[in-house]
This record gives C-alpha cells, sequence and structure tokens, in this order.
C-alpha cells in the first residue's frame, strides 16, 4: 500500500511541475527593438507584440515562455503598475495551464494599460483567451 501513495503522489508532482511554467524575460533593448517591429494586436486592456523566437532562445526552447510585462511609467504609481503585471502574469499563466494556446516558440511583449488596474481578472482573463487564440490562428496560417 504504501508504495502506491508514493506512486501517486510522484505523479501529481509532476503535473504541478508540468503546468507551472516559468517565464523568462527579455534583457536587451535590441531584442525589445526587434520585436517592436513584429506583428501586434491592441486590446482594451493590453498590447501584445509577437513573433518567432529568435536563434539566441534556441536553448531554452520548451523550458522557458519568452514574455515581458512591460508598463509605461505614466500610468499610476509603482505600486499600480505592479499590480497590473501581477494580473496580467496571472492571467497568462492561467491561459498556458488551462487551454495551452500559447506556442513557447514564440517571444511575446505584453503591454498592460490602466484599464487591466480597474476591471475584474475574468474579464482580463477571457481577453487574454481570445488574444492568444488569434495569435495561434495567425501561426497556423503561416
Amino acid at each position: 500500500m504504501p508504495e502506491e501513495e508514493q506512486k501517486e503522489e510522484v505523479k501529481y508532482l509532476l503535473n504541478l511541475v508540468r503546468k507551472m511554467i516559468k517565464f523568462k524575460s527579455l534583457n536587451k533593448s535590441s531584442e525589445f527593438i526587434k520585436l517592436l517591429k513584429k506583428k501586434k494586436i491592441n486590446t482594451k486592456y493590453f498590447t501584445i507584440y509577437f513573433s518567432k523566437n529568435s536563434k539566441n532562445f534556441k536553448t531554452t526552447l520548451n523550458k522557458y515562455l519568452n514574455i515581458s510585462f512591460v508598463m509605461k511609467k505614466n500610468i499610476g504609481n509603482a505600486v499600480i503598475r505592479n499590480k497590473i503585471k501581477r494580473k496580467l502574469k496571472a492571467a497568462v499563466q492561467k491561459v498556458y495551464n488551462e487551454k495551452q494556446l500559447i506556442n513557447l516558440n514564440y517571444t511575446y511583449v505584453v503591454f498592460g494599460k490602466n484599464d487591466v488596474y480597474k476591471d475584474k481578472f475574468k474579464s482580463i482573463l477571457n481577453e487574454m483567451n481570445n488574444i492568444f487564440g488569434k495569435i495561434r490562428k495567425i501561426e497556423n496560417l503561416q
């Protein structure tokens, strides 16, 4: 009996590890500049820029999600900007865990807007689902 319980516990832990994806942020301004010249989608809550990973990210393929969350300084104070980033990160994590819509072979930059702070998480999550669904369709067309 104890062996069966240990096996089930190991399976549970493996499922937890699979579900949580780590974010890897862009570090160099040149990477941001290249990505900002690529495709973008605007919404009420955020603007997302995306492109296929460059050769630099081949080593981290399928381990990390290459995504950066950026806020402009003219939006609120630091507390508000950080709360917006946390909401957006939670929405991306939830979309990845539940829907598997996010492609790890792409790099994303998400510019948050002030409406994220005011509105409920559920509406932000729905918008995130819709946008990553659109991005998935665009990827399949290429």
